[in-house]
Parts: C-alpha cells; structure tokens; sequence
C-alpha cells in the first residue's frame, strides 16, 4: 500500500499505524503514551494528526493506514491542538522542574520545548497527593503523574505482576496500589521497569546517594565498591560516549577520585557463582532433582516466585547473586585480611537493577550488627555521583580493579546478558564433566533479545536442557507449560528484566532494542577478547577456595555463598 504523509509519497503495509510509517521514513510525530512493542492505548492524545477526509484528529499511534490515505502532521491546526494537550497537562503537574531527579532527562519537559509551550495559561486546582517512599528500591510521586499508563503497562503486560493500576475517575484519577497502600506490602518485586517506562520524575529510584557520599567523608570508614558486570557497558551512555568500549577502567579510577580505597569487579564473584552453581547442577544431575533449576541471581525473580510460585523455592539453585557473595566475602574474608572489624568497611555496589537494593537489606544477606552491602547505586545514581564531583571519563585514565576480587574472566563479564549464565555455566560444566573445554565456548542460540530460548546438548552422556527467560511475564508462561508437562528441563535461567541486566531498572532511560543490543555486543565482545573465558581459570578464585572456601560446595563456602527462601504468601497484607 502507498499513503501520503506531508505530501510525500510512502509505502506501508496492512496494519501499520500510522505512526509506524511515519516513523519508518523519518517524520517525527510526539508521542508519550506509546509503548513500543505493545497495542497502542491512544491515551494521551499528543500524537494527534490531520487525516484527510475526517473531521477531527486522530491519534496515530492507535489509526491503521489505508491504502491511498492523505496525512498531515504539522498544520496550524495539529500544532495548537498539541500544544493545548501539553499546557493541559502541565497545569496539572507539580512545577519544580530545577529540582526534579529527572531534570534534563524528562520526556515531558522535552515535549513542551518541542511543542513550544512557554507559558501555561491555565490555573485551578492541581492534584495533590503524598510520595511513596515504603520500598527500598521504588518511590512514587503521583504529583508529577500525566497519568500516561506507561508504569502500569510495564508492570501488568511486561512484568505480569500487576500491583499498580488506575483508580478513581476524573479529576482524582490517579495511579496507585490497590487501596493505596505502600510498594513494601504489595506484591511489587523491584525490578524498576515502571521507573523506565516514566517519562517524567513520578517514579525513581530510592536515592542513597547522600549515604554514599556520608560514607565517602567519614574518616572511619573503608569504603569498598563493587560494579556489576553490565554497567561498564552502559555508564558511558550517561556521558554521550559510545556503549562499545569497555568502561571498566575509568568508571574504576573515577571511583577512586571519589574517594573509594577498594573498587572490586562483581564479574569476578559471577565467576565464583558459576563454580557454585554448576556443582550444585550437577550435584543435581546425580541426585536426580530436583528439576528444573532456577537461577537465583536475579532479585526480582526470586521476590516474584516467593509470591506466585513458593511450592518452586525448592528448585531455585541456594546460591546468593554475585552481589551478596561479594558482600559476604568483603565484610568476612576481606575484613579479616585488612585486620579490620566488619562494621568499619562501607560496602557500596553499582548495580543495573533497583531490585538490588531491596535485596540488600533482606535478614538473610547479613550478620550479627550489619548487612553485607550498606549501599546499592544504579547507574544512574553512580553517574549522577560522578558529575557531582566534576569528573570527566572522558579523559580520566583508566586504572585496574583491586584483587583479591578484580580478576574477572570472559564468562562473569557476558553474566550481564539474557543467556550469558547459562553460557558461562555450559562452559564450566563441560569441563568438569569431561575434564576438557567446549572446542567452541560461543553458544549462539543462548545469545539475543528473544524473550525464551531452548538449547539442549549431551555431555557424558548426559543429555542436559536449558531454557532462557527474561521478562517476568515470560517466565510465568513458561513455568506455567512446565507445571503442565508440557516443557521439561534441567536449568533455567531467569532474568526479570527484559534481555536481563543490560535492561535493568537503574540503566539508562534510552533503553530501545537498538541500545540494548549495543550493550549486548560490547559484553560478548569484552568475553571474545579475554585471554581467559571460562570462570574455572579464574586464579584469584582458584586462591580463594585454597585459602579460604576449601573447595566449591564446602561447609565454608555454603556458610557465605548461599542462602534459602521463603514463601511470602502470607507477608503481603493491607
């Protein structure tokens, strides 16, 4: 089909938008309530657009094209009635943009410059209502709500967990929980990606930031770091630079311009999960179950099975994420060789994912007086940090991590990724099973956005099956297909983000495939180039279990290493 949009001629096919088309040569139309990847909902009508032969606007982002059909998406009269919509919606709107955590990178802020509202010349009430600060890791501001639908969409269609959703009507329409209790006691896992589907500042992170820098001044403190694997892949992107070199180094050396005396590298614990959960697999293998395996890595997928599928815990793998076992290991094995009492050593991680704030201040993750992490920083908190204190990675030179805990190989690097668990666990298992490595360690069909994918293979005869899923909806379908007897595997590896932690809810705004993949092909590049991959040739993870965890598996390591949980059925309460 061939339609005319500003009187140039496109061709489209049958069931495109029209703001699909328009996108696809090129034609900018605004937009707040699309939601790529999902039915369109119309809602906020500031994609409107003259069509010809109708009578009023249409929003593009919910019009199908017809073949022949005439567009304009820039008259006077599609100008002024976008404009009205956002000068309505300001009006509405708390008004301290100077001071909002997302001044500069606030859609609705960039929509009224683009749009051309200078003035907001309608006054009356505005809706008032209290913040949401209950949950560690997610806080809410419905004042700075437009009520755009993004957050709950995110929440019911992508996650599948559903806690928030439109109530009331009218002027006090709002959204919230169900009777507007606190995240704490809903059924919300943390996983932030309500906070990426925000366009303005009415969800955002639990800010530790000052708690950090309290740290950072306190001359009684030892402050350690520790940054997760996808984050030298996506930080530089807070600071224009390009997502395909490895920014492990400078964000390092930043840190220690900050203040920090020890920056360790989480890759390096993703390689020791690795060792711990392969031999807990194939522990499992022999033992006959219990299967399948889940990964226990990811926080917002272990509070959601907690939830929806307790009668599971027993299959979730006992080990703690790289995170937590870092934390273990700086405030035991760490703390004892600097010859310093525990709760002289800050332990501050930089992390993809808001879940891991929730999940570091969890009973299980701590001992008598402390918890193993004092302080979770996304990486946005981490580069907000940075530019505060006048730091340019631009031309900071790059410096090592520390050791014992900065080694790291290929395999904890690709942690970051959907599928790179599995890929690195494959690698392990193989060798300890055969006492050989993979003749190949790239394992394509576990690599990629798709939200589920399969891969068998035989190892000593033993035939093993894995599943990848990121995305909680996914993972419910597919549990859902196991628990029918329909799927049946060994490992599966879950991921609450979509694509995992390169999407984690603390990355970057601009997440969209493209970036994603981006992020993605920097990790599996920063694995091609390792001059080691797989994470037994870890040395200092090799010198670790000689002179601190015995061996994989150990009392000591089990001690530090791993944990359970439990159902939280009967936590949630009004």
């Amino acid at each position: 089909m061939r339609i005319e949009i500003n009187g140039r001629t496109v061709e489209c096919k049958e069931g495109q938008t029209i703001l699909e088309v328009a996108c696809e040569n090129g034609i900018t139309i605004p937009t707040l309530c699309h939601f790529p990847g999902l039915p369109p909902s119309g809602a906020c009508r500031v994609c409107i657009v003259e069509v010809e032969g109708r009578p009023s606007l249409i929003a593009s982002c919910a019009y199908p094209v017809t073949d022949g059909m005439k567009v304009r998406t820039n008259t006077s009269r599609v100008r002024s009635a976008r404009k009205t919509i956002v000068q309505l919606l300001l009006a509405n709107h708390k008004q301290e943009c100077a001071s909002c955590i997302r001044n500069g990178n606030c859609e609705l802020q960039a929509l009224a410059r683009e749009v051309g509202v200078r003035d907001v010349p309608f006054v009356g009430d505005r809706r008032k209502a209290h913040k949401d600060i209950s949950s560690p890791s997610i806080a809410r501001d419905p004042e700075k709500c437009i009520l755009c639908g993004r957050c709950v969409r995110a929440c019911e269609e992508i996650q599948g967990v559903g806690v928030i959703d439109f109530t009331r009507r009218g002027f006090q329409a709002s959204v919230s929980t169900a009777f507007d209790d606190g995240l704490n006691v809903t059924e919300c896992v943390n996983c932030g990606q309500c906070i990426k589907a925000c366009p303005t500042g009415a969800l955002h992170e639990n800010v530790s930031i000052g708690k950090v820098w309290a740290a950072l001044s306190d001359p009684t403190k030892i402050v350690v770091f520790q940054h997760a694997p996808a984050i030298s892949v996506s930080i530089g992107e807070e600071f224009g630079m390009s997502t395909k070199a490895d920014m492990t180094g400078v964000l390092t050396a930043a840190l220690k311009e900050m203040g920090a005396e020890y920056v360790f590298d989480t890759s390096f614990t993703a390689d020791l999960t690795i060792m711990e959960e392969t031999g807990e697999l194939i522990q499992r293998v022999k033992d006959g179950g219990p299967f399948p395996m889940f990964t226990s890595c990811s926080p917002g997928w272990v509070k959601f099975i907690e939830h929806r599928y307790p009668q599971l815990l027993p299959n979730v793998s006992t080990c703690k994420s790289p995170q937590q076992m870092l934390g273990a290991l700086i405030k035991t094995y760490f703390s004892t060789k600097l010859n310093v009492d525990p709760s002289k050593v800050f332990s501050v991680s930089i992390m993809p994912c808001t879940a891991k704030k929730f999940e570091a201040q969890r009973p299980e993750h701590g001992r008598a007086g402390y918890q193993d992490i004092d302080a979770v920083l996304t990486t946005r908190e981490a580069a907000e940090m940075i530019r505060e204190a006048g730091i340019d990675l631009k031309s900071i030179p790059p410096v090592e991590c520390d050791n014992p805990f900065g080694e790291r190989t290929g395999a904890g690097k690709i942690f970051g990724a959907t599928g790179g668990v599995s890929e690195a666990a494959l690698r392990t298992a193989y060798h300890l099973l055969t006492g050989t490595e993979l003749e190949k360690l790239e394992i394509s069909q576990m690599r990629g956005l798709d939200g589920v994918k399969t891969f068998s293979c035989e190892v000593n005869g033993i035939k093993l099956r894995t599943a990848i899923v990121s995305g909680l909806a996914n993972v419910a379908r597919l549990i859902d297909r196991v628990q029918a007897g329909e799927e049946s595997f060994h490992l599966i590896e879950v991921m609450a983000c979509p694509g995992g932690c390169i999407n984690g809810g603390g990355q970057p705004y601009a997440s969209d495939d493209a970036s994603l993949r981006r992020r993605m092909e920097a990790l599996y590049k920063i694995d091609a180039n390792a001059p080691k991959r797989v994470s037994h040739d870890n040395e200092w993870v090799k010198r670790l279990y000689e002179e601190f965890l015995l061996h994989p598996g150990s009392h000591v390591s089990h001690e530090l290493l791993h944990t359970h949980y439990q159902s939280r059925k009967e936590t949630v309460a009004r």
